[in-house]
């Protein structure tokens, strides 16, 4: 096995039932894991639910129920989508879990006594956030992301002191130790830094948290802010409060740490989780990538919102390889991608029934018609193409499948310059030709698939082994 490759999603605020922007995500990192697990990385995928937030609690008063039920129904809801989605991970974590805890306390504990201070003072908080707003962060005096106005908080919390670690955070990002993708967003946080970084809030009283969350270690009165306790779910579900064999492994060793997350919380992950694991004297992220949004009528995906479109609608219609495509064909690499069903629809019936469904199928049935004495033998150990590979070391998925569905396309069009279905009928010898390059064009593009769309590209290999055709997908309405 090569070197140790750690991969996760944010974790979620389980307040609500996941969208198709959270099943976006989670299934992009699914592709990266499924990636590395077939180039032969020790690889370990990580996903979870935020349940500590103030915003949890408010939505189980809303419903007149137990904070700890109704975490617990959605976190169930969001840990399902392995199922539906089929996802892969290896640990979901739940940050209402007594490893959790341990692992958030001990990293407190951990920070340089000159990193963190007392204070009162006052400000606008978002709890749509779960973060303190600028008035220039606001349009019209409300969030952007949530059109709500911040409540205005007044009180005494410990703070941590992010502006003792400007200088290495710039050093760091500029030199890519800490690698952010896009390059634009890693530009974004450099500028963010060179303006001067702010100390930062790190616990909310007792009363205001509602007793709701990880206390903060020798202080009573306190419980930590969600973003301190939520960013180190990282470490905690390796087992860090036990330094454990999968913290060993997966964080303290030489391997990769690549967190996936939206761009709306580049700068909790860029500046301060670094920072936090700068003062614990513990290894960084390696990199992070800040993916853009899907939006509705150009609006974010968003549970209080309204606007949301659920992964199961999209599964029940399109299947669950259907669903993967159509979210991970929908989100381009350097802008937000806009869903509709009609225009899902559209590419699910000419890019995977018309272009990848009708392909498979015509081959396999003419493929019946190659001379029995032709053996076909079929490779035993494939590769990803140094393009394919370039791309999804970048993290561009969208344009990943592009450069596949290229070669589905050159395929088809193959078929209609050769014309097959009149070859066998006046050259044996040439037709047999075109069809062995066309089922190991299939192969080459079922390997391909294999991270995206593990089903169909398992079904598309057992045919070409039994020579049976099959139905992958069918038109829709």
């Amino acid at each position: 096995m090569n070197k140790p490759f750690f991969i996760t999603t944010a974790i979620d605020y389980v307040n609500a039932d996941p969208h198709a922007g959270h099943a976006t995500e989670k299934v992009m990192t699914d592709v990266i894991a499924r990636y590395h697990r077939v180039m032969g990385d020790d690889t370990y995928f990580l996903t979870g639910s935020d349940e500590n937030s103030l915003k949890n609690v408010q939505a189980a008063e809303k419903a007149g129920t137990s904070t700890e039920a109704l975490v617990a129904l959605y976190a169930d809801a969001f840990k399902n989508l392995s199922h539906s989605l089929n996802l892969s991970f290896d640990q979901f974590i739940r940050t209402t879990e007594k490893k959790h805890f341990a692992g958030a306390e001990k990293l407190w504990s951990a920070f340089k006594p000159e990193d963190v201070y007392k204070k009162k003072y006052s400000g606008l908080y978002c709890v749509g956030c779960e973060e303190f707003k600028m008035e220039k962060d606001l349009v019209d005096g409300k969030c952007p992301d949530h059109l709500k106005e911040p409540e205005i908080v007044e009180e005494e919390n410990w703070f941590f002191k992010l502006s003792n670690y400007q200088a290495k955070l710039l050093e760091l990002i500029k030199n890519d130790v800490l690698k952010i993708y896009p390059e634009y967003r890693k530009n974004e946080v450099v500028s963010f830094i060179e303006m001067g970084l702010a100390d930062f809030s790190i616990s909310r009283s007792v009363a205001r948290a509602k007793n709701w969350g990880v206390p903060v270690p020798g202080d009573e009165t306190q419980i930590m802010y969600v973003w301190v306790d939520a960013l180190s779910n990282y470490i905690t579900a390796l087992d860090y409060a036990e330094n454990g064999a999968l913290y060993q492994k997966y964080w303290a060793s030489q391997g990769e740490r690549v967190h996936i997350i939206g761009k709306g919380i580049l700068r909790f992950h860029a500046i301060y989780w670094p920072a936090m694991l700068l003062s614990a004297d513990l290894p960084l992220p390696t990199a992070i990538y800040a993916h853009e949004y899907l939006t509705i009528n150009g609006q974010k995906l968003s549970k209080s919102l309204g606007n949301v479109i659920h992964p199961d609608e999209l599964v029940t219609k399109f299947g669950v390889d259907g669903t993967r495509y159509l979210l991970l064909s929908a989100l381009p690499y350097n802008k937000d991608g806009d869903l509709s069903w009609e225009k899902m629809t559209e590419k699910y019936n000419a890019d995977l029934a018309n272009g990848l469904g009708n392909l498979v199928s015509r081959v396999l049935k003419l493929s019946e018609h190659i001379s029995p004495s032709n053996t076909i033998d079929l490779p035993t150990k494939q590769t990803f193409s140094p393009t394919l590979q370039n791309l999804l070391g970048e993290y561009k998925l969208a344009e990943s499948l592009q450069c596949i569905w290229q070669k589905v396309s050159e395929a088809n069009k193959y078929i209609d310059e050769t014309k097959p279905w009149i070859l066998v009928k006046t050259d044996q010898g040439k037709f047999d030709a075109v069809m062995m390059k066309l089922l190991a064009d299939i192969g080459d593009i079922a390997f391909s698939l294999t991270p995206f769309l593990p089903e169909t590209a398992e079904k598309i290999h057992i045919a070409l082994k039994e020579r049976k055709t099959v139905p992958l997908f069918e038109r829709i309405k």
